[in-house]
């Protein structure tokens, strides 16, 4: 019987898009062999039986509450989605991928009023970020492009993930206030952290086996 036949089987909870392909790639540099047409299947729940591992494919704020409640054993996921919803997991392994930032932008000629309005597809951060600033602010929950907020003149500030920042250029925008960096996280469920402690080793193993100045949590 080999190691991974002796493994129990460990449920993966991933996002579709970029952070999955890239998670793709580093498993299977590390040995883990997945189907090429993966990323392009309209499946949820992906079986890889021959390395004991299954991936449920989610969006990305619904990862770490399938980790909490544990109908995943692990998870990848962007540290802006943990920050945000909070939940209570583990964090295992800073996986170096999806590097952003999280930033406060606006117009340029941006001046505080004496009720500003803050636009957000992370209203939890942004309040918090704003709270221990000690400023007052009105946070606006978007789902699309917060950009368009202060072009509109519904928010004069926005936060959000920034890549490249050329979307913001792009609308006349600018970086503000930079409130912290964010990369894809490893995360595992508490019980299977305890209960499936080799399963999870494993991957976490296989994970550090290929990423480049990885950081242990």
């Amino acid at each position: 019987m080999s190691s991974t036949d002796s493994l129990q089987k460990l449920t993966i909870a991933m996002p579709k898009g970029r952070i999955f392909e890239e998670s793709l790639v580093f498993l299977k540099q590390a040995g883990v062999v997945v189907e090429d047409d993966l990323k392009d299947s309209r499946k949820l729940i992906i079986p890889v039986p021959d390395f004991q591992l299954e991936f449920i494919l989610a969006k990305p704020a619904d990862v770490p509450t399938y980790v909490e409640y544990g109908v995943a054993d692990v998870g990848v996921v962007g540290k802006d989605v943990l920050l945000e919803e909070e939940r209570d997991v583990y964090e295992l392994l800073d996986l170096q991928i999806g590097r952003c930032r999280m930033m406060v932008a606006g117009l340029e000629e941006y001046q505080p009023s004496a009720n500003p309005r803050v636009a957000t597809k992370y209203p939890g951060i942004a309040s918090k970020y704003f709270r221990l600033k000690g400023q007052q602010v009105e946070v606006i929950k978007l789902n699309g492009s917060v950009e368009l907020a202060p072009l509109i003149g519904l928010a004069e500030r926005i936060v959000d993930i920034v890549s490249t920042g050329q979307t913001l250029k792009e609308n006349g925008l600018v970086e503000l206030e930079h409130i912290c960096d964010i990369t894809t996280r490893l995360i595992a469920n508490r019980s299977s952290y305890r209960m499936k402690s080799e399963a999870v080793e494993s991957i976490a193993q296989k994970f550090l086996q290929v990423i480049p100045a990885v950081e242990i949590l």
